[in-house]
């Protein structure tokens, strides 16, 4: 079998999903390099290891809009991740990734013949893309227009979105690997004790996140603020006042305050999602020049993957397990859709009571309310894409997305990361000024006579042309992983 991605699906040879009767009918969710075999074949070789193809329509959607919000966000502020509280398009995304994860580890994990080597792959796998998420996003490379590269280490960032993923790899894989039992599910009661102990880690990660969010004192802190903004002749160190406990506010909250204990302020993200803010944005809700009068806070860094935040992440990859296990104890395709539902609705319920009780959404935090909303949409696109895919088959219609999710990683590295587009902008005519990727995008703006249009047609094709080149390496058999 040729590579899969990453995280996703490892050299394991079971296959991800058995036949299963519905009404009397058989269903198979086949590898789509079986999709033009005659049926026998497709049977005989049904016990080979095989690709749940929703998930790679799912993993593909989430990339589109990762590059979607990362790149018309600037035109389209309301798709943008939001300021602080609430939440918006972009601010699925990373869920959408960790939910995927825990989904692929069930499927993966589900039969170890060694723990003691599954543990060794993962914690193998967990460093190679902890390090990968450091290479493209601690601050060695700058994106589009910067035509430098390179990062004063005493400044690299330590966390990132491949950094998260690596953590909520590595803790729902252990749980997966040593923490579920030996237990026949034959009946609801079956299925609770065999992944109960799973379920007791996720509400001690909760508790802590919850004792810690609410309850750890604040103090007054300071940093080094650009001296470009604030008109001095050096670096300043400004003074932020806080003394408090269980404030969820941008500058007194205690997941920046163990950020900036542990990882240090030089390493953390240097421009934060609440400078968008009315308080510190005169664009607000994008970003803009300080306003008169602005909170010394507003130039201070704070990561969005952080430390504590990262606790909550990991309890979306737990979520994702419990639909991966669904997927496997229960045969009949239109009861998973239920069950897959149901946990749906329940999770976006409780989102949205928690956040009438007075915890709100806000992704550089990730609240409780927000993991919940989050996972349940999670779930519930997941749930749509699969009865569309693989209950009904409508497999034509998604095929671009499905391409582009069977390679993710390394599309998400050149497109996302802007590794791609950076080095096209390299090669330019005179001034670096007049590239192929600014050039196309002008001209797009100009026929439209919209800036802000322009730039969504030009993402919309960028995203098409990944796919095609998901498609491309899908043809030549060439899945990437770590």
């Amino acid at each position: 079998m040729p590579a899969q991605i990453a995280i996703e699906e490892e050299e394991e040879q079971q296959p991800l999903l058995h036949s299963t009767t519905i009404d009397g009918i058989e269903e198979e969710v086949v590898t789509s390099s079986l999709s033009n075999e005659p049926d026998a074949l497709k049977r005989k070789l049904i016990g080979s290891n095989q690709r749940l193809l929703s998930l790679d329509v799912f993993r593909g959607l989430t990339v589109a809009l990762m590059i979607l919000v990362d790149d018309a966000g600037g035109a389209f502020p309301s798709i943008n991740h939001t300021p602080w509280f609430g939440v918006t398009i972009a601010d699925f995304v990373m869920p959408f990734f960790l939910f995927g994860v825990g989904v692929s580890i069930s499927l993966v994990f589900k039969k170890a013949s060694s723990k003691s080597l599954a543990t060794k792959k993962v914690v193998l796998r967990t460093v190679k893309l902890f390090l990968l998420g450091l290479f493209l996003q601690g601050g060695y490379f700058h994106g589009r227009n910067n035509l430098a590269y390179g990062v004063d280490v005493a400044k690299l960032r330590w966390l990132g979105v491949l950094q998260r993923i690596s953590i909520g790899y590595l803790l729902a894989s252990i749980t997966e690997i040593w923490l579920v039992r030996n237990v026949m599910v034959d009946s609801p009661t079956a299925f609770v004790q065999k992944y109960y102990i799973q379920w007791i880690i996720a509400t001690l990660l909760l508790s802590l996140y919850m004792c810690v969010l609410y309850g750890l004192y604040v103090p007054n802190w300071e940093f080094q603020s650009p001296s470009l903004t604030l008109s001095t002749n050096g670096p300043h160190t400004q003074i932020v006042h806080c003394g408090v406990r269980g404030s969820l506010e941008p500058p007194c909250n205690a997941v920046g305050y163990i950020d900036r204990y542990f990882l240090g302020e030089p390493h953390l993200y240097r421009r934060p999602v609440y400078r968008r803010t009315k308080e510190c944005s005169v664009n607000s809700p994008d970003y803009g020049h300080l306003p008169p009068h602005s909170p010394e806070w507003c130039l201070a860094p704070f990561d969005p993957e952080g430390i504590l935040s990262s606790l909550m992440a990991v309890l979306t990859c737990i979520v994702g397990l419990h639909f991966g296990h669904i997927l496997l104890h229960h045969k009949g395709q239109m009861h998973r859709v239920v069950l897959w539902s149901m946990s749906s609705f329940a999770l976006l319920f409780s989102g949205f009571v928690l956040q009438l009780l007075g915890i709100p959404f806000s992704k550089p935090l990730y609240t409780l309310s927000y993991m919940c909303i989050t996972a349940g949409a999670s779930g519930l696109f997941l749930t749509i894409i699969f009865y569309i895919v693989d209950v009904k088959h409508f497999r034509k219609p998604v095929v671009l997305l499905q391409w582009m999710g069977m390679n993710a990683l390394i599309i998400y590295a050149l497109a996302a990361c802007d590794i791609f587009p950076a080095a096209v902008q390299g090669f330019y005519w005179r001034s670096p000024e007049n590239n192929l990727v600014d050039g196309l995008e002008s001209l797009l703006q100009s026929a439209l006579r919209s800036s802000k249009w322009g730039t969504l047609v030009f993402v919309l094709l960028e995203i098409l042309f990944w796919c095609l080149v998901g498609g491309f390496l899908h043809m030549k058999g060439i899945y990437i992983k770590l």
